[in-house]
């Protein structure tokens, strides 16, 4: 699979590409299954439609990879937590932790147990895909879980966290520890049940000042990828804690692909982390909207990463609006562009 061996930093005959929510909205074959599925959850719970849509981008793009279609909420949600998505306000948490007695509430080995439509559908994505394309499985970190199990929802100032954060730190790390355990549970089992790769979003980082972010954060992700790496040497990790290039001098850890945001300069993460780790990344979405923008972005990308330790693709989500020639054309023209 050229995108495993990318990731392991093996020369490939060019630089694989995937994107994030290449499953997702702007896609109109998408939007007919899940108005087919009725709402959000049904569909991440729903193995036939999650396995359909998370295929389309192979089909419809061509991309290197394919990426589970599910939610990194299905964890707390399964952990016992009321979810809900509301539209035009997104995920929402009717009971969030405010004390010892919530957090108690909270299962871990059952939680792992009761997300057997993620694996039901992994299995099916991986019995459909072709046998070179890499399935890439996924979790939220235990700081951005965490965030949405006390903030109860989105939040611009994360100040329910991080009131807790620094008044009750040993609280905060027990809330984290407990969803770490479980995510090492869901993540062997998502490996077990046939993803080729696996990814970690810390999408909240950028929240954290440097301390506490290594401390509440990156430490648990550390700890998930050493843990993952030594019962499945062979499964690649990519790490995405977006929004930190301030802290990229400390990064380290037993992992073997590190994402880059679109707000981090690739220069910047080739400087600092290119020796150890092969490098994701890292489009700006919104160059997506223009195909001369497309070219010009790509081949400054190509310009310095020389295609060498690195994979291609945007640096966070895809956008709804996105035409989806313009993401054929980025596909093709990355792919193209990187040709040995």
């Amino acid at each position: 699979m050229i995108f495993v061996d990318a990731c392991f930093g093996k020369k490939t005959p060019y630089t694989p590409i995937w994107m994030m929510r290449q499953a997702g909205r702007y896609l109109p074959e998408y939007m007919k299954v899940r108005g087919e599925a009725g709402d959000f959850l049904s569909l991440c719970k729903d193995p036939q439609k999650a396995c359909e849509v998370t295929l389309q981008p192979m089909d419809i793009l061509g991309v290197d990879a394919a990426i589970l279609f599910s939610d990194i909420l299905v964890v707390p949600l399964e952990m016992g937590m009321d979810l809900r998505f509301v539209k035009g306000e997104g995920p929402i948490f009717d009971n969030p932790i405010k004390n010892e007695a919530d957090l108690d509430k909270l299962v871990v080995e059952e939680a792992a147990q009761k997300l057997v439509y993620v694996y039901d559908t992994i299995k099916l994505i991986r019995e459909k895909l072709a046998d070179d394309k890499a399935l890439i499985g996924f979790c939220g970190s235990p700081w951005t879980l965490a965030t949405y199990m006390i903030e109860g929802s989105g939040t611009k100032t994360y100040a329910v966290v991080k009131k807790l954060l620094y008044s009750n730190p040993e609280f905060m790390h027990k809330i984290l520890k407990k969803v770490t355990e479980v995510l090492k549970l869901y993540m062997s089992k998502q490996i077990e049940s046939g993803v080729n790769a696996v990814m970690i979003f810390d999408s909240w980082a950028a929240a954290l000042e440097e301390s506490a972010f290594f401390e509440f954060s990156w430490e648990y992700m550390k700890e998930l990828s050493s843990h993952l790496k030594s019962k499945y040497p062979n499964i690649p990790i990519i790490m995405f804690p977006k929004g930190i290039s301030g802290y990229l001098d400390k990064i380290d850890g037993d992992f073997d692909v590190f994402g880059v945001d679109w707000s981090t300069p690739i220069e910047l993460a080739k400087e600092k982390l290119g020796d150890k780790y092969v490098l994701q990344g890292n489009m700006e979405p919104t160059r997506l909207y223009n195909q001369s923008a497309i070219k010009e972005g790509v081949d400054k990308i190509v310009n310095v990463m020389q295609n060498n330790r690195h994979i291609f693709n945007l640096g966070h989500g895809i956008l709804p609006d996105i035409p989806v020639e313009n993401a054929k054309y980025f596909i093709k023209y990355a792919q193209e562009s990187t040709k040995i």
